[in-house]
């Protein structure tokens, strides 16, 4: 049952769906390692301008062509960091308060107090954010996004995965699908296979609006191996 859902979940949010935006998706492999995935899109050529670039544990955007870059408040921030046995992975500029929070002792919703959803109207981008704990093996996703009643404000959302099997993970987007404006993601996260090469994914999203993913695999000792899929090239 849970794979039949899985699979209709990758076909239909993903493989279907011509812009989920940015994801998020923690789980485990077949073998039952611990992975991490994030995958940016992009509409726009300023969105589109941009590549993944990984330094020992961290992973970070960059701009593709430095000279077309307007503003990089939304499109160039640390992607992934760690923090003791913490792996965390949002798509922001809220990945450096995730880890210094957790840094100082505190906890996950906190880190996250003086964030709202990204400030574009009209698509208030939500903030998706989720972490790791290898000690505890629990798996944390939320997202911060617009208030129906005031756009000022954000509701926000989080999400506790307590045990998760070898060959799934648990994915949240930005997007719904594509629009003008985009319509946020709703509901919960839900149900991706994990029992193949998660860098399939690249294969599932939409192939004109697909820009970069990363595939993070986390050994039982803390070591992370970082696989990079860039669309453009750094010029």
């Amino acid at each position: 049952m849970m794979s039949a859902q899985a699979a209709a979940n990758l076909r239909q949010r993903l493989q279907q769906n011509p812009y989920p935006g940015r994801g998020i998706v923690i789980g485990r492999d077949s073998a039952g390692g611990w992975v991490q995935v994030y995958w940016i899109m992009g509409r726009s050529e300023h969105s589109r301008n941009r590549i993944f670039v990984g330094e020992g544990d961290l992973l970070r955007t960059q701009a593709a062509d430095p000279a077309k870059v307007d503003d990089p408040s939304l499109i160039i921030y640390n992607a992934m960091r760690v923090c003791g046995r913490r792996y965390i992975v949002t798509n922001g500029v809220q990945t450096d308060d995730v880890y210094e929070a957790f840094a100082a002792g505190r906890g996950f919703a906190e880190s996250l107090d003086r964030w709202l959803h990204e400030p574009d109207a009209p698509n208030y981008t939500p903030r998706i954010s989720g972490y790791l704990d290898l000690d505890t093996e629990q798996v944390w996703l939320s997202i911060l996004k617009v208030s129906p009643f005031d756009a000022e404000q954000s509701e926000r959302h989080f999400f506790r995965f307590d045990s998760i099997e070898p060959g799934y993970g648990y994915a949240i987007t930005t997007y719904a699908g594509d629009g003008n404006p985009l319509p946020s993601f709703s509901g919960t996260p839900y149900l991706l296979p994990l029992e193949g090469d998660p860098a399939d994914f690249w294969q599932a999203l939409d192939e004109d609006n697909r820009i970069s993913l990363a595939v993070r695999r986390i050994a039982a000792d803390g070591t992370v191996e970082t696989q990079i899929t860039n669309r453009y090239k750094a010029v």
